[in-house]
């Protein structure tokens, strides 16, 4: 068996994985920080915004350019995420914010803090270790678990609700939209057969289920038969295309002239989100596209991270 353990969308850009032998996290690279920076363009008086700042990744390499008069807004809807970003950049308060929030809501996060826009912000869509490799919040395959995936565990519904409860057609349509997966009816039918034996509870059962449920010819290769439906099940559970959905309508109101966005996609759907909404604002006068086509990783950095390889970069600069 060649099985890759990374899901397709679980490329993260940045991670921090707890070394069982110790408390310390294990800090990697984040994709494309030269690129970030480049077109981010973070000064000392700037005001920049990372929607999704993870562990800090990115947010270590913008936060001292920020100094002696800028501000660093980081927003996470996963707590304990930002509580490692907030462990990590205590250097730079009080230039940095920390607020425990789905980037969506950044309009309202920013009428709170009294800012009507911003000079640039992030947004890094990819998965970290962080949340794939802690078992019990069970977004990963690799490991037992309970069948979660919230990013935000204060919300309510689970990975486990949507495959225990939801009718096989939607569950099929589900997998194909947001896993792209060819054998979405097929897993969707042995799903609701296996419920009504015994609940779907844990991941290492879904992930034998669907094993089972595909084509033998299927289950050896590349990626493992359970990455799309995992990946389908996390979009759903988090409402993650719907969250860049009305990011991307309320981008061109969020920041000031001449200010940038520059979002990082690991996800086909994700990608063309992107473009389209950058290319409609184009035609709006609302502001330049910088890259006309997206820019991916260097091969270099592919090889030092093979999780990067799927990230796309597109980036805007308001009119």
């Amino acid at each position: 068996m060649m099985w890759d353990g990374a899901a397709v969308n679980v490329c993260e850009s940045e991670s921090g994985v707890m070394d069982p032998s110790d408390a310390t996290p294990i800090w990697h690279q984040p994709v494309m920080t030269a690129e970030v920076l480049s077109y981010l363009r973070p000064s000392s008086r700037a005001v920049i915004v990372d929607g999704t700042v993870g562990t800090a990744g990115h947010s270590m390499t913008i936060a001292p350019r920020l100094l002696p008069d800028g501000l660093l807004i980081c927003l996470d809807r996963d707590h304990g995420a930002l509580t490692l970003a907030r462990q990590r950049l205590t250097e730079f308060q009080p230039h940095v914010t920390f607020i425990h929030e789905n980037y969506r809501q950044l309009p309202a996060v920013l009428r709170q803090l009294g800012r009507e826009c911003v000079d640039g912000i992030l947004l890094d869509l990819g998965m970290s270790t962080f949340q794939v490799d802690t078992p019990e919040r069970g977004f990963s395959f690799l490991h037992e678990g309970p069948l979660d995936m919230r990013m935000d565990q204060g919300q309510g519904t689970t990975a486990e609700t949507l495959v225990n409860t939801l009718p096989a057609d939607d569950l099929a349509q589900m997998l194909e939209i947001l896993g792209e997966e060819r054998f979405a009816r097929r897993i969707a039918q042995r799903m609701v057969q296996e419920r009504r034996i015994h609940p779907l509870t844990t991941t290492t059962q879904l992930a034998r289920l669907i094993v089972q449920a595909v084509p033998a010819g299927a289950r050896h290769g590349r990626l493992h038969p359970a990455t799309r439906t995992f990946q389908a099940l996390r979009m759903a559970v988090n409402d993650e295309l719907g969250a860049l959905e009305a990011f991307l309508a309320a981008l061109p109101s969020l920041l000031a002239p001449q200010g940038r966005a520059v979002v990082i996609t690991f996800h086909s759907l994700e990608d063309r989100m992107v473009k389209r909404a950058f290319v409609q604002g184009k035609e709006r006068g609302e502001w330049t596209v910088l890259t006309k086509k997206c820019v991916r990783p260097s091969d270099e950095e592919c090889q030092r991270n093979p999780r990067a390889r799927s990230a796309k970069l597109r980036a805007v600069e308001r009119a």
